[in-house]
């Protein structure tokens, strides 16, 4: 039937285009007999796109299956689809086309992480705890263990791997696998852009209970700087640590900070105060003077 004028036109989303295995033997599955994936590190949220999703799929159906494992209940663990999933039952579906595999957990994991790693927006906390996720998962099998890297012919290691089939380099999955040691305060920032992802990998190495602290100066006094990590690194290992030691070690490192900053005064906004005639001895001893009185007034 032709649309009406000015009726919206939905267009697939690119969760319903995500790749899965080849659609052959699709089934249709009651959606009341899948449950997520245990762990799924990638948020399932209401939001406007999810609204969109519902759209699409309650205007065409669910177009790419999704991919789920068989358990011995007679029930499905989602390993691919659970955004398009919440949709369909949001458009009132009771059944969803799904291809169903028999997987061990750990190939599972490396499913599951490859089928959602590509989205078009990912936090950097799902992506943390997901490479981290398929990182052990790796790790487990022993994957691909015996292949070098024609780069410099050293063997691959299972960040190699991960950062390979997710576009990243060996570093920045590392990185990314640090937040995970993140308390979720600190990783919220990350998430929310408050808080960069090389400032957040030094945090990373600190104890729980400083990275508490270092979250609660940083709510009453802003971010902290790189220097005063910098200051603070030689005491990670130290477990006696107080806050009051800390705020202490912060506090010298700002005034420190402070003491080294240089303020200049350009010679046009100098002419508007002083002769032409007067020598820079005569401006510094006027510009002193006035400081020292002003001193004096702000201490009365």
């Amino acid at each position: 039937m032709a649309k009406r004028p000015g009726q919206k036109i939905t267009m697939t989303t690119i969760d319903e285009l995500l790749c899965v295995p080849d659609t052959e033997g699709t089934i249709d599955i009651d959606v009341e007999a899948i449950y997520p994936f245990e762990n799924h590190p990638f948020k399932v949220l209401d939001d406007e796109r999810m609204d969109e999703l519902t759209e699409s799929i309650r205007t065409n159906g669910v177009i790419t299956p999704v991919l789920v494992r068989p358990d011995d209940e007679g029930t499905y663990e989602m390993i691919s689809g659970h955004r398009r999933l919440r949709a369909a039952k949001r458009a009132g579906l009771r059944k969803i086309p799904a291809i169903i595999k028999e997987m061990t957990d750990d190939e599972a994991t490396i499913a599951m992480v490859d089928g959602n790693i590509q989205r078009e927006e990912i936090l950097p906390s799902e992506k943390a705890f997901a490479f981290k996720m398929k990182l052990d998962a790796i790790k487990r099998q022993g994957k691909r263990s015996d292949l070098t890297s024609a780069h410099n012919e050293r063997r691959l290691e299972a960040a190699d791997i991960v950062g390979e089939e997710s576009g990243c380099s060996h570093a920045q999955v590392r990185r990314y696998v640090r937040l995970t040691e993140l308390i979720p305060k600190l990783l919220d920032m990350v998430d929310e852009k408050r808080l960069a992802l090389a400032m957040a990998v030094e945090l990373s190495y600190f104890s729980r209970n400083v990275q508490q602290w270092l979250y609660e100066y940083i709510k009453e006094n802003g971010m902290i700087k790189q220097e005063q990590i910098m200051e603070l690194r030689q005491y990670r290992e130290d477990k006696n640590m107080t806050q009051e030691q800390l705020i202490g070690i912060f506090v010298k490192s700002r005034s420190t900070t402070e003491k080294r900053k240089k303020i200049t005064i350009t010679e046009r906004k100098l002419n508007k105060y002083f002769p032409a005639y007067y020598s820079q001895t005569e401006i510094e001893r006027v510009i002193v003077g006035l400081l020292e009185q002003w001193k004096a007034e702000q201490e009365a």
